[in-house]
């Protein structure tokens, strides 16, 4: 590599990814702001669960995104909301980057098991541990999780009937990607909205059932694993590139035209791995 070549990798994205990134995100931006969801995105988990906190009508937060409970901060995660017109919350989602070089995802989902387990679901979380999905052996190196997501539906013609979720979510990963290139991202899905296509909704590329193991090997939970390599990113980028109209409209609504994918944050130049520190397996 050249002495451009790590300047431009060790400060940061080059100019030509950076414009594409910040022409994807905005198109994002407007239209969400076109139907009604104003999006806010920060790195202060503290803010974000007293944010959390307060929905008293939702479960808790989890552990993982809870700066009480782990170590994530601007280096290692981020959020993201959306209010309405009147300043309600209407959307909450984040995703922490974890170390998992020299283990698998199964091993961290054993010893941190705790920070994942919904609250109240098993008679005793020492006991209990996740199985089920073949990639749990094969996922390892960095490893970013997307959790909290909520979406409020209020009803026909709601947010999530105008295609919010998949926005929402091509969000994260255009920022999660060009910040940190990770070589795989996964989530739980409740077994009710996996079973109703969540995951494609949510984006993802593969799907598969899985559950939580009590004491006795009781089902105490069961959900679904969705997840997606580099290699799946990648060619989900080069579809959306496909697609990509050139003569939308650069305002569409959520079911118009030229919705930007993730095409435009992967290119060479994003932040040099050693710049994020990000959470030990």
């Amino acid at each position: 590599m050249n002495t451009r070549q790590q300047i431009s990798w060790k400060v940061g994205m080059v100019p030509r990814s950076l414009f594409g990134l910040a022409r994807s995100v905005s198109s994002l931006l407007n239209q969400l702001e076109d139907n009604g969801i104003f999006v806010e995105i920060g790195d202060d988990f503290a803010q974000y669960r007293a944010l959390r906190v307060a929905q008293t009508e939702r479960g808790g937060i989890y552990p993982m995104f809870d700066a009480a409970a782990s170590y994530i901060d601007h280096r290692n995660g981020f959020w993201i909301t959306g209010r309405d017109a009147d300043g309600t919350l209407m959307h909450t989602q984040a995703v922490c980057l974890l170390d998992l070089h020299g283990i698998t995802l199964a091993e961290h989902l054993w010893t941190h098991r705790h920070k994942y387990i919904t609250p109240n679901t098993t008679p005793d979380p020492d006991q209990t541990y996740y199985a089920g999905p073949r990639a749990l052996e094969a996922i390892t190196g960095r490893v970013c999780y997307q959790g909290d997501f909520w979406l409020q539906g209020r009803g026909l013609g709601g947010p999530r009937s105008l295609g919010a979720t998949a926005l929402l979510s091509r969000l994260l990963f255009e920022i999660m990607h060009a910040s940190w290139r990770p070589d795989y991202v996964f989530a739980l899905v409740p077994k009710a909205l996996g079973a109703k296509g969540a995951g494609l909704r949510y984006g993802y590329s593969h799907c598969e059932p899985g559950a939580w193991l009590g004491p006795d090997r009781q089902i105490t939970e069961e959900d679904f694993f969705i997840w997606m390599s580099a290699e799946d990113i990648d060619h989900k980028a080069r579809e959306d590139v496909a697609r990509r109209a050139p003569s939308a409209s650069p305002r569409p609504g959520l079911n118009g035209a030229g919705s930007p994918g993730l095409g435009t944050a992967h290119a060479p130049g994003t932040l040099h791995p050693a710049a994020s520190p990000i959470v030990a397996g």
